[in-house]
């Protein structure tokens, strides 16, 4: 097993820390929360005092922050200066595409391998060990991350060279946020119409419209499995990461020049949705304000 730095323990990262202590991996974990720091202590992390503490003398060192800007201060601060020549830095942070080869660039320069691994499966699956990870780098570096990560997700593809790991996010969630305005949509109009909404998800998730924002994350109570939609749209994915990844998902769009009006119509609903004071609440929660009785 590896002696590994995981930076940045958060809802994601100290669900996946812990599936490495559990793999058996030494895991020296940094966070600034004192609070996640005694959660890793208690799945069997090594807890330091700083990131570059955790960082030391890892063979592979681990992201898990919240925004591009972040991960570039703490690799330029700290890891950068205390990982050994030669180990892999893993940052599964959600970051734009240029940060992300800007970085690895850096790190190259350093004589450290990287790769950008941002991944798709929320908060249960973080903790379960399920997560998806898209990874971008060389083959040399998936095959060196490869096998680290896959003891924290269930899928870890290589979407091709430095960058399109985030690349691959970016796209996957502005999908997600798309087909999940239109699912809410659906449903509203079918229960103007005077469908069952059960009835109505019965029907449409085994048709055309069958989508994962209908099939598994269905935004109402009672219909569908269990979603954070029978909690009080509390857990789950938050609008406000929803809206972080779709805003990221335009600002690549303007530099690719691609034409994105689905994306840029569910990128405007989720900045209202947010402002009216719903960034922490999950994102499906959005068919409330899409709700005219709301």
């Amino acid at each position: 097993m590896a002696r590994i730095g995981f930076i940045g323990l958060g809802n994601m990262g100290g669900g996946m820390a812990a599936n490495l202590a559990k793999a058996g991996h030494d895991v020296r974990a940094f966070d600034l929360s004192a609070e996640a720091l005694d959660r890793a202590r208690a799945a069997g992390c090594l807890p330091v005092e700083s990131a570059a503490a955790a960082a030391a003398g890892a063979e592979a060192v681990i992201t898990m922050l919240p925004a591009g800007k972040h991960v570039e201060q703490v690799y330029e601060d700290s890891v950068f200066g205390a990982a050994d020549t030669g180990a892999i830095l893993l940052d599964c942070s959600t970051i734009d595409v240029d940060t992300a080869r800007r970085v690895a660039d850096a790190a190259m320069a350093k004589g450290l391998v990287a790769v950008d691994a941002p991944v798709s499966g929320g908060i249960a699956a973080a903790a379960g060990g399920t997560l998806t990870f898209m990874v971008g780098g060389s083959e040399a570096a998936f095959a060196r991350a490869e096998p680290i990560l896959s003891h924290m997700g269930k899928a870890v593809i290589h979407a091709g060279g430095n960058g399109a790991g985030q690349a691959a996010k970016i796209c996957n969630n502005m999908l997600l946020g798309a087909t999940m305005v239109a699912t809410c949509e659906a449903l509203l109009l079918a229960k103007k119409l005077n469908l069952d909404p059960q009835t109505f998800y019965d029907i449409a998730s085994v048709s055309s419209g069958s989508c994962w924002s209908l099939n598994s994350y269905a935004p109402l109570p009672g219909v569908g499995p269990q979603t954070p939609a029978d909690n009080g749209y509390q857990g789950g994915f938050a609008a406000g990461l929803m809206l972080k990844d779709l805003r990221l998902a335009m600002e690549a769009a303007a530099s690719a020049d691609a034409n994105t009006p689905m994306g840029a119509r569910a990128a405007e609903l989720y900045t209202r949705f947010t402002e009216a004071g719903n960034a922490g609440v999950d994102f499906s929660g959005i068919i409330r304000m899409l709700d005219e009785k709301a």
